[in-house]
C-alpha cells in the first residue's frame, strides 16, 4: 500500500468541505493550507481551525498535490483523527480507577506514524494508561496510526499537549518519576528501577529526545547493546523498554 493510499480515509479536501468539517466539530488532526496564498477563505479557514485548538501548517502546493486523492483540494487538506484526544488527567484517573500505580508513555516528536503506531500498539499490550503526543512535529492519531497499531489505538487513550516539557513537569507535579531513552544513560535498564509510578520518555527516530525534555527527566535510561550498530528504531527500543518495566512490577507484585 503507498501513502496516498493509506490517505485516502483519512483527508477532507477543499476548502467548504474543511470549514463544515470545523463547523460540525469533526475530530482532525491537523489541517495544510497553500503557503502564500493569499485567499480570504484560506484565511478564514486558518483563524477558525487555530481558535477550535486544530493545528494549522502552511506548507508548499507541491505537497498538497502529493497528499491529494481527489487532486481538487484548492490549497487546503484536513487530515482527520480517528478519535478524540484525552487529557493528562484522564489518564491518571484511569489509574486510579484500575488501583495501579500510572504507566505513561511520552513521545517526544516521534514523526513516523508506522513507528507510533507500533507504540501505541506495544503500550496497549504492556498495560500502559496512556500515551502523550506533541501538537507539533508529530504523528497524530490518524488512520495510518490506527491501522499501524493494529487497532490498539482505539484501545489507548491518547492525550495531545502543547509542550512535552511543562506535561513531564506536571506528571511530576502529580508524583511520577520521567525516564528517558537514550544512549549514553546514567544506567542501563537492568539496573534502574522501573517500578512505582512512572512515565517513559521516548524520542524522535533522527535525533532522539530532545534537550530541554531530557533536562527534566528525573532519569536517563539506556538499552544495553552488543553489535556493532548502537541505536535501535524508536518503536522498538521503546517496546524492550515497556516490557522490561513490565517484567519488574510483575516481579515485585510476586
Amino acid at each position: 500500500m503507498n501513502q496516498q493510499d493509506e490517505y485516502r480515509n483519512e483527508l477532507i479536501e477543499g476548502r467548504n468541505a474543511v470549514i463544515e468539517a470545523i463547523r460540525a466539530g469533526r475530530a482532525i488532526d491537523k489541517i495544510y493550507c497553500a503557503k502564500g496564498d493569499t485567499d480570504n477563505t484560506l484565511g478564514f479557514i486558518a483563524s477558525t481551525a487555530r481558535k477550535a485548538g486544530i493545528v494549522v501548517v502552511n506548507c508548499d502546493k507541491r505537497k498538497l498535490d502529493f497528499m491529494s486523492v481527489t487532486k481538487a483540494h484548492q490549497g487546503v487538506i484536513a487530515v482527520c483523527s480517528v478519535k478524540s484526544y484525552c487529557s493528562l488527567e484522564d489518564i491518571l484517573d484511569l489509574a486510579k480507577e484500575r488501583n495501579e500505580d500510572p504507566f505513561v508513555i511520552i513521545c517526544d516528536e516521534i514523526s513516523d506514524p508506522h513507528n507510533m503506531g507500533a507504540i501505541i500498539r506495544t503500550a496497549e499490550c504492556a498495560g500502559a494508561h496512556g500515551v502523550i503526543i506533541p501538537k507539533r512535529r508529530s504523528a497524530g492519531a490518524t488512520t495510518i496510526v490506527d491501522k499501524s497499531s493494529a487497532g490498539a489505538a482505539e484501545h489507548m487513550l491518547i492525550a495531545r499537549v502543547p509542550n512535552i516539557t511543562s506535561a513531564i513537569k506536571e506528571l511530576k507535579d502529580r508524583g511520577l518519576w520521567i525516564y528517558g531513552a537514550a544512549p549514553g544513560g546514567s544506567s542501563n535498564m537492568w539496573q534502574t528501577d522501573l517500578t512505582g509510578p512512572i512515565a517513559l520518555v521516548v524520542g524522535s527516530e533522527g535525533n532522539g529526545i530532545g534537550r530541554l525534555v531530557r533536562d527534566n527527566c528525573d532519569f536517563i535510561v539506556e538499552i544495553p547493546m552488543f553489535g556493532q550498530i548502537d541505536s535501535l528504531n524508536a518503536s522498538v527500543a521503546a517496546s524492550i523498554l515497556m516490557y522490561e518495566v513490565v517484567r519488574q512490577k510483575n516481579n515485585k507484585n510476586k
